[in-house]
């Protein structure tokens, strides 16, 4: 991988350009990466492409067919190390050995085993002036749920919550609608659009119930509901059966399943809930761990926790989380009992708090919008698709 001072400016302004064209698959592309590719020439762009969506034309093909013969002897800049194998769409090494261009700048290498390292060593082998790590740390950002995918073989993780400015989710009462503006809901609501799975409680299912469907038309598809739901208390006439979509509900089977009357009652109620429409799944326990290697099975690269506090809680102890995303609105609920959006007792020393890294903030008036990565996250997957 080559040093970020070894590359010149024009390089950096193609990279930059590249980072911006891969964005524009964040809703389409899931479960496989956003990349984007700049051709240029003598200076000049004169090819760029993107990955628009799973199964489709790689950014690279896209950016080389627009260039044509103007790729002759250019330099082709792509976020991601162009692969070397046949998938649903055939390897891009050999088309970016076709198309002429001397030199190819990737950001960071795809540390997918049937990738790593394989498309640059075909394109040297080929005579092509290889480099890597350009901007490598903003397009590992930018591909966390791949990555986290790929490296941790489980789906990425956003804890998502709107919050009063001292810290509270819910007045002592539960009522929460609305502490974040309208403003602020569309935030959240295009949260759901770039992630392919919504995770909630039972509880929360039960005092909002909650439709947790996309609504921006943004991304293909509906998106993967899912229930925290150990007594399976969810009830089949809730809302979220009146919309299109998936909905799994994880539960915990009875140890004396079919030899007690609550036994039978459980039995039953998951049965009434396959009639409304869900996927009913019995685990050992319903926690962060069994559920995300279940819905890592399914193909689901990122998830969207929700709440409520319980499950927020279950989630950030674990360490199964990788960003944190919060609506903090102008408002002071106040109240000993108004609940905060982490539940549980928390860690009893102040060093062994969950810190954060790269926190933006942002304004979504009047709510300020704070995000945040799980410190050492970004670190970790940087790490793994260097040399």
């Amino acid at each position: 991988m080559t040093s970020e001072s070894g590359f010149s400016p024009g390089d950096r302004r193609a990279m930059a350009r590249a980072l911006s064209l891969a964005r524009r698959g964040r809703y389409t592309v899931a479960p496989n990466p956003m990349v984007g590719a700049v051709v240029t020439n003598g200076g000049e762009i004169v090819g760029e492409g993107w990955h628009r969506r799973a199964g489709g034309e790689h950014a690279e093909a896209a950016a080389l067919a627009a260039a044509g013969n103007g790729a002759l002897d250019g330099t082709l800049y792509v976020t991601l190390e162009p692969c070397n194998h046949h998938g649903r769409t055939p390897p891009c090494a050999d088309r970016v050995i076709e198309s002429g261009v001397k030199r190819v700048v990737f950001a960071h290498r795809d540390p997918n085993p049937e990738v790593k390292g394989g498309g640059g060593d075909r394109l040297r082998a080929m005579g092509v002036r290889v480099e890597g790590g350009l901007l490598a740390g903003q397009a590992v950002e930018q591909n966390v749920p791949f990555l986290t995918r790929v490296v941790h073989r489980r789906p990425a993780v956003t804890l998502k919550w709107a919050m009063s400015l001292d810290g509270r989710i819910a007045t002592a009462t539960g009522d929460s609608q609305w502490i974040s503006s309208e403003r602020g809901r569309r935030w959240a609501l295009d949260l759901r659009e770039e992630h392919q799975a919504i995770v909630v409680g039972s509880g929360t299912a039960l005092a909002d119930d909650p439709r947790l469907n996309r609504r921006l038309g943004r991304a293909e598809g509906p998106i993967l509901r899912v229930v925290l739901d150990r007594r399976l208390r969810l009830p089949p006439g809730a809302r979220m059966f009146e919309v299109e979509g998936p909905v799994v509900v994880y539960t915990e089977e009875p140890q004396d399943i079919g030899s007690s009357a609550s036994a039978r009652d459980w039995v039953a109620r998951g049965d009434r809930l396959r009639r409304a429409g869900a996927e009913v799944v019995g685990l050992p326990a319903v926690g962060p761990a069994g559920v995300l290697e279940d819905l890592f099975d399914r193909g689901v690269s990122n998830v969207l926790v929700e709440g409520g506090g319980e499950v927020l809680a279950a989630f950030s102890a674990s360490g199964l989380w990788d960003r944190s995303a919060v609506c903090c609105a102008p408002v002071l609920i106040g109240g000993a009992a108004a609940p905060g959006p982490l539940g549980g007792d928390g860690p009893e020393k102040l060093a062994d708090a969950w810190r954060l890294d790269e926190l933006r903030v942002s304004r979504r008036e009047p709510d300020v919008i704070l995000v945040g990565y799980r410190q050492g996250c970004l670190p970790e997957l940087s790490r793994s698709v260097g040399e």
